[in-house]
């Protein structure tokens, strides 16, 4: 019953806030009380706020997974986790992002997207040491604290009466910051007095808030006129792909119609090209079919929206094109590579992907040569 209660006072809180005529929920004012909440973490709980009635001090971040200005801050707040614990200051960490509402270009920093699921993967990868909260389902949490973009920190005194709202410091390279304002409000908060700065503004990704549908599903309408074409490919253009001289990073896949586990990746393997094309990055795709076979697999690729650059064995003697390509393998299928503007191979698999670790592996490769 209480829950039920909470959710109906979230709702009517939410229907009165906004942030100017745009309707978005405005930032929750200096002095004022935390709201309360009943959200589930990624370890399988569900959190209150009076599960932190103990602390001192109670920090409110709002984050989320794809954003790379959230990643940038994701040591820093374990950090303050460490340092701060034995302090009697609690922290916890909200997603206030509607999975829904993120478009696949939006992901091209990141190898998680938003949904609780994903939020348990990161956790557990980055070994977060806070409750880590998801409010996608309602937003109705969110909607009352009003964070701006991802991140967005908030700090509580023991009256759980707002004391500072903004940024966690001043840049999100690590090697440009010079003030921290986070943890400067925090020190004052613990010492009885007020933070000599207390609300700053706030850079990040926006927040993705529920009624985005329509705009992604009108970007997946987009996506799916885009002209999808195959062209042959000889033993000459086979080397040429390997050495990779296109400036950018190069996903390669060898697949062919008749292959079911190429079948089964494919499309995990479009949503790749989805998320990273706009960045220097490629991905091509390799039918193994004979040339006769040129209408299955155009057909094949149509239905899959695969408008990246697709080439199929332009002769008969597959063992040559193999060969062409790389020496060392023996022709299964399905074959996926990775190889960077200098043609240095940096991810080679033999069979299905691992969707994760291969979009793990370009964010790495993307990031060392191009800082974000």
């Amino acid at each position: 019953m209480n829950r039920i209660l909470l959710a109906i006072g979230l709702l009517l809180v939410s229907l009165n806030i906004s942030r100017g005529a745009d309707n978005l929920p405005r930032t929750l004012s200096i002095g004022s009380s935390a709201p309360d909440f009943d959200l589930p973490g990624v370890d399988g709980r569900n959190y209150t706020l009076k599960d932190f009635s103990g602390s001192t001090v109670l920090v409110v971040v709002f984050t989320c997974n794809h954003c790379p200005t959230a990643q940038y801050y994701e040591e820093r707040i374990k950090k303050l986790v460490e340092d701060y614990k034995a302090k009697g200051v609690a922290l916890i960490a909200i997603s206030p992002n509607d999975p829904k509402s993120v478009r696949l270009d939006e992901l091209g920093y990141t190898d998680l997207s938003d949904t609780l699921d994903e939020m348990k993967i990161r956790a557990r990868d980055r070994e977060f040491n806070f409750p880590y909260l998801y409010d996608g389902e309602t937003e109705l949490v969110s909607k009352q604290y009003g964070p701006a973009v991802t991140p967005h920190a908030y700090v509580f005194d023991a009256a759980r009466k707002l004391q500072y709202v903004g940024r966690i410091d001043n840049a999100e390279r690590i090697q440009y910051v010079t003030s921290h304002e986070l943890r400067d409000a925090i020190d004052a908060v613990l010492d009885g007095k007020t933070p000599a700065v207390q609300q700053t503004k706030v850079v990040g990704c926006s927040v993705k808030w529920a009624g985005k549908e329509d705009s992604v599903l009108t970007y997946m309408e987009k996506l799916a006129t885009e002209k999808v074409s195959v062209e042959m490919a000889d033993a000459a253009a086979l080397k040429k792909l390997r050495k990779n001289e296109s400036g950018k990073l190069r996903l390669v896949n060898f697949w062919a119609t008749w292959c079911g586990p190429c079948i089964t990746e494919f499309p995990e393997l479009v949503t790749i090209n989805r998320m990273y094309r706009h960045r220097d990055f490629e991905f091509v795709a390799v039918a193994a079919n004979y040339p006769d076979e040129e209408k299955d697999v155009l057909k094949f690729l149509q239905k899959q929206q695969a408008s990246n650059r697709n080439l199929l064995f332009g002769e008969p003697d597959k063992y040559k094109l193999i060969d062409a390509f790389d020496g060392g393998w023996d022709g299964a299928l399905p074959y996926s590579v990775l190889i960077d503007p200098d043609g240095k191979l940096l991810y080679r698999q033999l069979g299905a992907i691992d969707p994760i670790e291969l979009r793990r592996a370009i964010l790495k490769a993307l990031n060392e040569r191009k800082p974000w």
